[in-house]
């Protein structure tokens, strides 16, 4: 099963959709699946994990609900309240829902660098574990480091850094990235998504050969069996189409095993998030 790692849905909305610039006028519409679906059909992808765009809790339950809609969708990444008194009662709502399968904060929007390190943040991952849920580490470079300190307190949750925690390809710059990327990498419980990728370098302007010396490190770093591609859709439009996108990572990963292709198109999304056990009905 081929699958698109990452991805989302949202009906524009401007008073929650605030992170979209003036430069990312072309995203303020609303991006659904029957939209998404040719893509996925014209690129020989199944399916997809549908990934939060807002923090609140009806994001979360409005996902799910589309995922009951739409089969394509083979899990969601959604949000709930890591840092509230009402965390247990959110995932006692959300986490018995067949597709829900992670959860992810916009940590790399805080303004506190040290935000994943916070008492109530931490008492919130330490609840993700009996829900079977995994948790989405989206993160600037400068979050690596803090990344280390988190995971290595929760040595049994399982984590995975989003858009390879967005380095600075378009100036092609590799430290400290590289380094802080290869230590959080050291943690067996960590595993990575090569999505992201066309929005870090000049949009509509960057060559296949821009992204290499990255691949290269993550790949060096996480091995095979810990990756997973995606295409952050409709994210990555602002700089290349869907099949652009995907084709950097299909076409990187030509030279490998078949085995190792599989795993990183679609066999290590599905391991890591138990998406086989989302194919039951809700």
């Amino acid at each position: 099963m081929r699958i698109d790692s990452h991805q989302h849905f949202w009906r524009y909305d401007p008073a929650h959709h605030v992170w979209m610039t003036d430069a990312m006028a072309a995203l303020r519409r609303d991006y659904l699946p029957d939209e998404l679906a040719p893509l996925l059909q014209a690129t020989g992808f199944d399916g997809t994990i549908a990934v939060q765009a807002r923090q609140l809790v009806e994001e979360t339950e409005w996902l799910l609900a589309l995922a009951e809609r739409h089969s394509s969708i083979k899990g969601v990444v959604g949000w709930v309240d890591l840092c509230s008194t009402e965390l247990t009662a959110q995932l006692e709502r959300f986490a018995p829902h067949p597709r829900l399968v992670g959860v992810r904060h916009v940590v790399h929007d805080e303004p506190d660098d040290r935000f994943m390190l916070r008492p109530e943040f931490r008492r919130g991952i330490a609840r993700l574990a009996e829900f079977e849920l995994a948790y989405d580490l989206l993160l600037f470079p400068r979050h690596l480091s803090v990344a280390v300190t988190l995971v290595d307190e929760f040595e049994d949750q399982l984590f995975v850094l989003d858009h390879i925690a967005k380095p600075a390809i378009r100036d092609r710059l590799l430290a400290p990235w590289q380094e802080d990327l290869k230590r959080l990498a050291e943690r067996p419980n960590v595993f990575c998504k090569l999505s992201g990728m066309v929005t870090e370098a000049s949009w509509n302007q960057w060559q296949s050969e821009d992204f290499r010396p990255y691949l290269e490190i993550v790949l060096d770093a996480f091995g095979p069996e810990r990756l997973m591609i995606g295409s952050d859709w409709p994210v990555c439009t602002l700089s290349a189409d869907y099949r652009s996108t995907m084709s950097l990572v299909v076409d990187y990963v030509s030279a490998l095993s078949a085995e190792a292709r599989a795993g990183i198109l679609g066999d290590n999304c599905a391991r890591f998030y138990g998406v086989r056990r989302t194919q039951e009905n809700p």
